[in-house]
């Protein structure tokens, strides 16, 4: 009996564990963009009515790493705003089926351009039977790959944040070594200037 048990347990286990995977490629998508000067980039995901999709961003390069991001429903009913921000996570439960859109701009930047990561998580979960019978091992792999979505976003926020941080001492370093320049060739040209003038002043005196 406990052998048959096993054997009848296995393939369900390697069904869960295949499914939990497929479920990890596809279930959460990240992306990167480039949003220009003057411009906003806009997404769009259709969602059912209560399909839980979670928005997660953080802007990794240009100026002073902020973009504005808004979320609004298939009525273009405004659901969320905000201006300036560095990273944020929304999460959306749709009221209404249909087309939501989410974007990122940067209309307030004249010159730098904002590189965008952000994943989406819950768009493309297919609808789930509410009379369907709940498997316990699939409730602990999905358990398991909601805790390795949530490692791999964390890994992604520490590389973009040590990106940003990396970007902004390298460019301290240039205008710290570019001032350094400027002093040492003003400093110079001051001297050949008292050379030049001690000695113009000099000349002058023995003529006379």
């Amino acid at each position: 009996m406990l052998i048959l048990a096993r054997a009848v347990l296995r393939p369900r286990l390697v069904a869960a564990v295949t499914l939990a995977l497929a479920l990890l490629a596809t279930v959460v998508s990240a992306f990167t963009v480039r949003v220009a000067p003057h411009a906003s980039t806009c997404f769009y995901e259709d969602l059912r009515v209560d399909q839980k999709t979670l928005i997660t961003f953080q802007v990794g390069e240009g100026g002073s790493l902020d973009v504005d991001f808004w979320v609004s429903d298939p009525n273009d009913a405004m659901l969320q705003l905000d201006h300036r921000v560095s990273q944020g996570t929304y999460q959306l439960i749709p009221s209404i089926a249909g087309k939501y859109t989410y974007c990122f701009s940067n209309q307030m930047s004249s010159i730098s351009e904002k590189l965008v990561q952000f994943s989406v998580r819950g768009a493309d979960v297919p609808p789930v039977d509410p009379k369907a019978i709940v498997d316990p091992v699939m409730e602990i792999v999905n358990e398991l790959a909601r805790d390795i979505h949530s490692i791999k976003e964390e890994q992604q926020y520490i590389v973009t944040r040590e990106r940003a941080h990396r970007n902004t001492a390298e460019s301290t370093n240039a205008r710290v070594m570019w001032w350094s320049l400027l002093q040492t060739a003003m400093l110079v040209a001051v001297c050949l200037f008292q050379i030049y003038y001690l000695k113009h002043f000099f000349e002058v005196r023995r003529v006379i």
